[in-house]
């Protein structure tokens, strides 16, 4: 009989791997979030109800194989409603390759490649259709089994690779001649390195390879769903997004089972300073009665978030059966602000809402938030109107703009639909008390105060500014406005005609309806492609093989990495002779001792960490928490926080980081050699590139003896490159190595002008940069344009320089146009 019993348990053996392996991958989603908190408890329910739903079969094997999908969906399901859309897809892959290793049905190396995507630098591309970037990895993929000859044969076959790599989803097309045939794995690492910005697309396409359909099609489960699962000693928790209320599903699944405000057995508390009593009264009432609570905003109160985990405790062990708790907060912002208790995330079901995506249903929305008595209210009926919808398009605008980064927003800020709704009763107001309309002081109501109350960037508020301009002057009265190419701004409709209007006329959602290039598009799908593997990378388990490449284990990469960074680093700069060596100590020179000191302290931390880990790794020292952080980021190509803490923003791994500060500490060498100017200064080699744009103007100021005050930089684009240059110029500097993003230099005509497709970042030639008179420049169609260290700018702003325009500086301010020090 044990025997018998031991042979079945056995045949079962592989639904209880899969059941470990996905309470396992679900207990990590917290370290992509804090909010995302599973207990074991909560996971049992979900696995048992899981085993009761999966079919029977005669077959054990069936039977077997019918266990393993149903909880695997169960599980899937029960997970990706508490998580935010940006990270579903990061769960999916993590829960595919997993699936796919434990089977032993994915090549380790293969995976490695995918999820670091490492690729040789300093490579020039011979094919036009591939970037140089794009042709290192293509390079490091050739060197490995399965892909040699990768490199010759899109050279050679250049016509039938170009239209592959240049249609619009290469993921759904066929890769030319035998490399059709390669796995599914396989034509991931390719598209990794051809095409990166269609890698999201690619890896749905690869999840319903792998599992099936019904992990990738949308929709969540409806509310009456989840709620089915609830009960006292569960609880639901919405974890909140701007501009979204759960609420009107939990007072409709209420309506439906007799729980409402006058049945006097549903408590609604928003909480707040002096509410925690009020919110503790209804939770005991309702534990003896049965009623349902919602408790909204339990953020605002971290005081009492302990006493509140306590209760919930106690009423999920005693308390009525009927008892119902619905909780609601927004997530900290950042980690270290995560505040809610995990006793409360752990226990309770969670759910997010996020609000819709795309043009199209932000503006349905928005003007859901009105009526036909809403049109009709003003009784100056076709300025209402017109103003009202502009608005409503201008509310969709700068709530979608957040998808693109950076460059959409430079910070990310709530607006909500209090902020739209408050501008249309300031809009009534004003136009009932005006004879005109007051353009002015409307856009400076709307731009300033009610959208403009949320932005704390200057440029950011220079952005929400143009668009008033842009969507509310005297032309929109004269049926003269574009709200966007090819969406002109309605005539006078009713309220459904609007509704019909904008699924008639809206063009289809492209960057373009924001005043974006498409390029903003191609940047923001690479960017999100790069953050899904790299975090999936970091969910590796660290005594996993996967990420191990070939073969060489996780030490031996560390110990490999760590001997060739402390060879190459270089001893500090020897600060006393320096100083000795100087007569006069100008600007520049003063510029260029602040950046040998800032250098010297982080090559000091570089060279003592490493050699602190070294002894570790030896044996000879023990192994503390900052060295194995040390070792983890080595391991994960990720620059460590010590290093990053002293040195300059960048977005770089840590391979491309340190071939950088390498580059910078021979641009300081080439400085010091005489203490003279080099011809061109490459901007981007500082720490502080602002200091040495006022060393410009202080030189300038003490050789005319202007005050610094009353100066300012006039930036002139030559139409040469670095190497044309011999000598610096007698006042001023020559600077390279800038970028320009969202649009181009168009070096011929001495402009700014639009952006090729699919090149994001092209690089500007010499700039010549001197100090002038304040009251001297030229600000005529000029468009002035920010600088930052980084494509992450907001807070690594560096100048501004204005940039000759022929096109309406506003188009630019539309477009994001930046540059950038570093792509």
């Amino acid at each position: 009989m044990e025997v018998k019993i031991n042979e079945a348990r056995e045949h079962y053996r592989p639904a209880a791997a899969r059941a470990s392996l996905l309470y396992f991958i679900m207990n990590d989603l917290s370290k992509i979030h804090p909010m995302y908190q599973f207990s074991l408890k909560a996971f049992s329910i979900v696995f048992q109800k899981a085993v009761e739903k999966a079919a029977p079969d005669e077959s054990l094997k069936e039977r077997v194989t019918n266990l393993i999908d149903s909880i695997t969906f169960s599980v899937y399901q029960y997970t990706t409603r508490g998580l935010f859309e940006c990270d579903k897809l990061t769960y999916l892959a993590q829960l595919t390759f997993q699936i796919l290793l434990m089977n032993g049905e994915v090549d380790v190396a293969e995976l490695d490649f995918l999820l670091r995507s490492p690729g040789q630098t300093g490579i020039t591309s011979p094919v036009g259709f591939l970037s140089h970037q794009a042709w290192g990895g293509i390079k490091a993929l050739s060197s490995m089994e399965g892909f040699y000859n990768l490199d010759r044969d899109i050279e050679g076959s250049a016509k039938s690779w170009k239209k592959f790599v240049e249609s619009e989803c290469p993921e759904k097309e066929k890769f030319p001649q035998e490399w059709k045939n390669k796995t599914a794995l396989q034509r991931l690492c390719m598209m990794r390195a051809m095409r990166p910005d269609r890698m999201t697309y690619a890896m749905r396409d690869f999840v319903e390879e792998k599992l099936g359909s019904q992990y990738v099609v949308g929709g969540a489960p409806d509310f009456a769903t989840s709620f089915e699962e609830s009960g006292p000693a569960t609880p639901m928790f919405f974890i909140l997004s701007p501009g979204v209320d759960p609420l009107k599903d939990v007072e409709n699944q209420g309506k439906k089972l007799g729980y409402t405000f006058n049945n006097r057995n549903f408590h609604n508390v928003s909480l707040g300073q002096g509410q925690e009593i009020v919110a503790e009264a209804a939770l005991d009432l309702a534990a003896k009665k049965g009623h349902w609570v919602i408790l909204q905003n339990i953020h605002l109160v971290a005081k009492w978030l302990g006493t509140l985990e306590e209760k919930l405790a106690e009423y999920g062990e005693n308390s009525h059966p009927e008892l119902r708790v619905f909780i609601s907060a927004e997530p900290a912002p950042s980690p270290e602000g995560h505040i809610i208790p995990q006793g409360i995330l752990e226990n309770s079901i969670k759910i997010t809402n996020e609000p819709p995506t795309g043009m199209h249903a932000n503006l349905h929305k928005a003007l859901d938030n009105f009526t036909q008595d809403t049109l009709e209210m003003c009784s100056r009926e076709t300025e209402f109107k017109s103003i009202l919808f502009a608005l409503c398009y201008f509310h969709g605008v700068v709530a979608e703009r957040r998808k693109f980064g950076p460059q959409g927003w430079n910070r990310s800020y709530p607006f909500n639909t209090g902020d739209l709704t408050i501008s249309v009763n300031v809009l009534y107001n004003f136009l009932e008390a005006n004879t005109k309309v007051p353009y002015d002081d409307l856009r400076y109501l709307f731009g300033e105060i009610m959208y403009g109350g949320h932005i704390t960037d200057d440029w950011d508020r220079r952005l929400c500014r143009t668009y008033l301009e842009e969507f509310i002057r005297p032309e929109m009265l004269e049926g003269e406005l574009s709200l966007a190419p090819g969406f002109p701004l309605p005539g006078n409709l009713d309220y459904i005609g609007y509704h019909q209007y904008i699924d008639a006329e809206l063009p289809p959602d492209s960057p373009y309806l924001y005043g974006l290039h498409p390029n903003a598009e191609i940047g923001f799908l690479t960017q999100t492609s790069e953050k899904l593997f790299r975090t999936v990378l970091e969910l590796q388990p660290r005594d996993s093989h996967a990420g191990d490449g070939a073969g060489a284990t996780r030490e031996e990469k560390v110990k490999a990495l760590l001997e060739e960074i402390l060879e190459r680093v270089t001893e500090e700069f020897n600060m006393p002779e320096l100083l000795a060596k100087v007569e006069e100590r100008t600007p520049y020179v003063v510029v260029t001792f602040q950046e040998c000191e800032r250098m010297n302290v982080l090559t000091r931390e570089i060279r003592h960490s490493l050699r602190e880990l070294d002894l570790g790794l030896k044996g000879e020292l023990t192994m503390t928490s900052d060295m194995e952080t040390l070792q983890n980021a080595l391991y994960l190509d990720t620059v460590p926080e010590p290093w990053a803490r002293r040195a300059y923003p960048s977005t770089a791994g840590l391979g491309v980081w340190f071939l950088d500060l390498l580059n910078r500490i021979k641009e300081l060498e080439a400085w010091l050699g005489d203490l003279a100017m080099p011809s061109t200064v490459w901007l981007t080699g500082f720490f502080n590139p602002q200091s040495f744009l006022t060393a410009i103007m202080q030189s300038t100021a003490r050789k005319n003896e202007w005050p610094l005050d009353q100066m300012a930089l006039q930036c002139e684009v030559t139409k040469k490159n670095r190497e044309d240059f011999r000598s610096p110029p007698r006042e001023g500097a020559y600077i390279h190595g800038l970028f320009m993003e969202g649009a181009r230099w168009d070096a011929q005509a001495g402009i700014i002008t639009e952006a090729k497709l699919k090149d994001l970042t092209p690089p500007m030639p010499v700039m010549f940069i001197k100090a002038i008179p304040a009251d001297k420049q030229d600000c005529r169609s000029v468009y002035p344009c920010p600088v930052y260290k980084t494509c992450q700018r907001g807070p690594t702003y560096v100048w501004t320089f204005n940039l000759k325009t022929k096109e309406k500086p506003s188009k630019w301010v539309l477009a994001g146009v930046a540059l950038l020090l570093q792509t």
